[in-house]
């Protein structure tokens, strides 16, 4: 079954939320503390490991009552129980969306069109381990005998942002062997990995579900032309597996059977890290961190799953997007670690966020009449503090922004930590508080400069505090946003889980590879047509 049809807008909830939010729109942050000293208890969550304090948002207690009965009003309970119970979610493609099931206990019990997920998964689990095992040990080696130093991952999208979120995530728990990612068609960017590699020493992972996609393919065989200069054709099985569903054309390129992990239709690539695509991951820092990873997920799933709708990290995070979104009109939301370990987080959640919702049609397949999706974007604190936090505190866009941090550095430096984090607190006090131009007036001789030093304040942030940085944490962590983007998508009355809108591109592009290759005439608009014009002329040899 797929999800139920409800336009959010014609909903009796979202009336009251729109008569609820002209009421307090402008109310000023600051002032609901003054009225309620109990506010800092109501708008936070603790759960496990993690604090949750939403309470610097516009907004108050009633904003999420309202919400839970949008929530109750669409059903919200329901789209959840066909989301974990593998109902076919994925309308347009036909698929269902069950890459919880890959992190799901191993006693799970969970069927698909009569077949049982969780041998398949424990199988491939268990295929994980084994390799993973024998290339960190060394019992495995390449065609001159000799233990694998560095391993390249070769994808893109899904196929490589979430891998190299994680590795990049979790360096700190990292083994001895070098992790690479390739992605990038751009030649420039596959040479100068490899320009540093041994091809006696190196493991290369083709991950791509139709071993089909142009940039994977065009660095895969870059690659193996580079590794066959010093090796031999047989020498290839040694040194490339995959992650593929298409066994005739892995097998063709040189990989052996053997090495050749699953992929499944009812895994969408941007969620598909916790499965056989998440092989680099356990490379890099060993199978029971990535088994580690799979349990915070798992723990989070269940939070989402059976905690009541106002006590629900999740759904409390999606709310609070769509009431910025929907009602002050914002057009994107920032994300800032505080931890360098998690500089890739923004860039994951972008595709994570863009490409699920990032849609203008609902589940009727009519044009929708509000806002979706959000553009997400950031970068690691305090380096963002130094760049574009100018706009956020005083520029005129409002922009919700979460802060991630983690109570406990990995490397034990409780001075620089003690530094991090006050600047990690003080930025979610500062953008709510601001600083009046009585305040400047005080300490300002300049009266020329005053207005300048001006802090509206008034600015929205959730605050994730998290213990310590541990592959368990951060499998919560993605986990989170993701059923925030399920929630979103359920609200917005869209399909979350195919992608469409990357396909046009992708098609006319292997239309102008022809003509840019070929002497004929092309057929496009004048400016497409002189584009190609100028490029062949900047490389006629």
């Amino acid at each position: 079954m797929s999800l139920k049809n409800n336009n959010p807008t014609k909903t009796i909830a979202w009336g009251k939320l729109n008569n609820h939010f002209r009421e307090i729109k402008n109310k000023k942050i600051s002032k609901y503390f003054d009225e309620n000293s109990n506010r800092n208890n109501e708008l936070t969550i603790k759960w496990k490991d993690f604090y949750v304090d939403f309470s610097k948002n516009r907004l108050e207690k009633k904003t999420i009552n309202l919400f839970t009965e949008l929530l109750k009003e669409i059903d919200l309970k329901d789209s959840i129980d066909k989301y974990f119970n593998g109902d076919k979610i994925n309308k347009t493609e036909n698929r269902a969306v069950l890459h919880t099931a890959l992190r799901a206990e191993n006693n799970s019990s969970l069927k698909l069109d009569g077949v049982d997920l969780q041998s398949k998964i424990k199988s491939a689990k268990n295929k994980i381990k084994r390799f993973s095992d024998s290339i960190i040990s060394g019992s495995k080696k390449g065609y001159t005998n000799k233990s694998f130093t560095d391993i390249v991952n070769i994808g893109i999208g899904g196929s490589d942002l979430g891998p190299s979120m994680v590795v990049d995530s979790l360096k700190f728990y990292k083994n001895h062997l070098n992790t690479h990612f390739v992605s990038n068609v751009d030649g420039d960017h596959v040479n100068e990995i490899i320009k540093t590699l041994d091809p006696e020493t190196t493991l290369f992972v083709i991950v791509s579900k139709t071993f089909t996609t142009q940039e994977t393919l065009s660095n895969a065989t870059t690659i193996r032309n580079w590794f066959l200069k010093k090796a031999k054709q047989e020498d290839v099985s040694k040194h490339f597996i995959a992650v593929s569903t298409n066994l005739e054309k892995v097998i063709s390129f040189g990989i052996e059977k053997d090495n050749i992990f699953p992929m499944w239709d009812w895994v969408g690539g941007r969620f598909s890290l916790w499965s056989a695509v998440g092989i680099t991951i356990s490379l890099s820092t060993g199978f029971n961190n990535f088994e580690k990873l799979l349990k915070g997920a798992n723990e989070m799933d269940v939070h989402f799953k059976e905690a009541e709708f106002d006590k629900n990290i999740p759904i409390i995070l999606a709310c609070i997007g769509v009431w910025y979104n929907n009602f002050y009109n914002c057009e994107s939301e920032s994300v800032i670690t505080y931890s360098q370990y998690l500089n890739q987080f923004a860039a994951y959640l972008q595709q994570a966020s863009m490409e699920s919702n990032g849609k203008s049609v609902d589940r009727n397949g009519e044009k929708v009449s509000y806002s979706t999706g959000q553009i997400v974007w950031g970068e690691p604190g305090t380096n963002s503090q130094h760049a574009f936090f100018q706009l956020i505190h005083q520029g005129t866009k409002l922009i919700p922004t979460d802060f991630i941090g983690f109570a406990q550095s990995l490397h034990g430096n409780k001075d620089h930590q003690n530094k991090l984090i006050s600047n990690f607190i003080a930025q979610t006090e500062a953008l709510m508080n601001g600083k009046t131009l009585s305040e400047v007036k005080e300490s300002n001789n300049d009266s020329f400069t005053t207005p300048f030093k001006v802090f509206e304040g008034n600015k929205p942030t959730n605050t994730i505090l998290i213990d310590k940085l541990t592959p368990r944490s951060l499998g919560k962590l993605i986990a989170l946003y993701e059923h925030k983007i399920f929630v979103q998508g359920v609200i917005w009355n869209i399909f979350s889980y195919d992608q469409f809108g990357v396909e046009l591109g992708k098609k006319l592009a292997n239309t102008i590879l022809e003509d840019i290759q070929s002497n004929f005439s092309y057929d496009h608009d004048k400016s497409t047509n002189n584009l190609i014009s100028h490029y062949k002329a900047k490389n006629t040899d």
